[in-house]
Parts: C-alpha cells; structure tokens; sequence
C-alpha cells in the first residue's frame, strides 16, 4: 500500500511522504542520542493507530522516520497556515481543531485506517510530563470504528529541564509497545472501557521505559567508573 500511497488521505503525495520519512529518519535526530526500542513490535501491514505521550513538538517528526511504514498524524490546526500547512497536507498530515467538536478529521483517518494504514495520535492530555491520565476517546474511537489494533509508543527526553538552557546531545529513548486489541463492547461505556485501556497500556509502557532509563543509566555509571 506505501507504494501506491492507498494508506494516505487524498491530496498527499506519496512521493513527497517518502522524502518527508527519509528526513525524518536522517536529520531529525541529529541533535539527540536517540535510542529505539523494540521497533520490531510495529507491525508491516494493517489498520493501526499509534498512540503515544506527548511533551514537545519532536516526537512527531522524530516518529514519523523512526516508524518503519507510512504513518497519518493528526496535528493541531495551527500548524496547516501559509507553505507549512500546504506541506503538512501534501505529507499526509490530517489538521484537528483543538477543543472543537469536528468529526471531519477523525472520518478521514478511518479512511486511513481502512485503507490499511496507520494514523499516530497524541492523546490531549498527555503534556508536559507524559501524563496520561485525561487521555481523550478519540483514538479509542478510531480503533473500534475500523477495526485497527492500537500500538502504544513511550518517548522520553525530548523536553529540556524547565528553566535551563538548550542541552548538549540530549538522550532520546522511544519504547514501542506490543499491538493491542480493545474491548468490542458498544455503546458509551465500551468506549470508555477501550479508552480506559489505551490510557492503562500508555501509562505501563512509560512506567517501562523509565525503568529502562534508569537501568541503562546505572550500567553507564558503572562503566565510567571502571574506565
């Protein structure tokens, strides 16, 4: 389907998705030790929503390289203004109105999604320091109404400490979790239940992804040590 360009809303460009990845993938992380987890869990083909933490405007160019296939983002609308917003659109980027009730977004990637593809969602609610205790309905929504797994991906050390300079190669990590598969029961309270599920498997991977840090920062203190 990435070859064709089936699994990007209408008015992309395939081609110009894959220059946008490649970018992603080569320059994005230049200024950062990025270290990736487990990007062997996405899966290569199928409807799937990523749903992942959010503190700053980097995990969405950063992911849209690291991510091995094409992937849809809903970004906030402010963003889609002037030559930005004409190439976000031809990237496949699809615009939400932040606290407005607008349907025509989230139609557009079950379209995504049922072409195959992956669409990335940062829950509202998941700033600053990865909380993602408001985390809204909508990729809930979107996975039950297409069908799509949702795949929870954990980023840390994209945000600098509050009130400190720009640091110096800065440690990036990304965890992608296991696909999971939501609760199928309808109505209001199933979508509470799946959304209660997405919230629950966001909030584990972080907690994993911390204790991954820690860990790897205590064999690299030890190492220094002996060195």
């Amino acid at each position: 389907m990435s070859a064709t360009g089936s699994d990007l809303p209408d008015g992309a460009s395939p081609r110009l998705h894959r220059v946008g990845r490649w970018i992603g993938k080569i320059f994005v992380p230049l200024p950062y030790r990025l270290r990736v987890h487990h990007v062997d869990r996405v899966p290569r083909t199928g409807p799937l929503v990523l749903v992942a933490n959010h503190s700053s405007l980097l995990e969405a160019p950063l992911l849209f390289g690291i991510v091995p296939r094409n992937v849809v983002f809903l970004v906030k609308n402010e963003l889609f203004r002037g030559p930005l917003g004409w190439f976000l659109r031809r990237l496949g980027q699809i615009p939400v109105r932040r606290g407005e009730p607008d349907r025509t977004p989230l139609l557009a990637a079950v379209r995504v999604l049922r072409s195959g593809g992956l669409v990335g969602v940062f829950p509202e609610g998941t700033r600053g320091d990865g909380d993602v205790a408001n985390a809204q309905h909508g990729a809930a929504w979107l996975a039950r109404t297409s069908g799509a797994q949702v795949l929870p991906v954990a980023c840390r050390g994209t945000r600098g400490p509050d009130g400190k300079g720009r640091r110096l190669l800065p440690r990036v990590d990304v965890l992608f979790g296991e696909p999971v598969t939501l609760p199928v029961a309808k109505g209001r309270a199933g979508l509470t239940a799946a959304t209660e599920r997405v919230r629950e498997e966001l909030v584990g991977l972080i907690a994993e992804l911390d204790g991954l840090i820690a860990e790897t920062a205590e064999s690299d203190d030890v190492r220094g040590k002996r060195a």
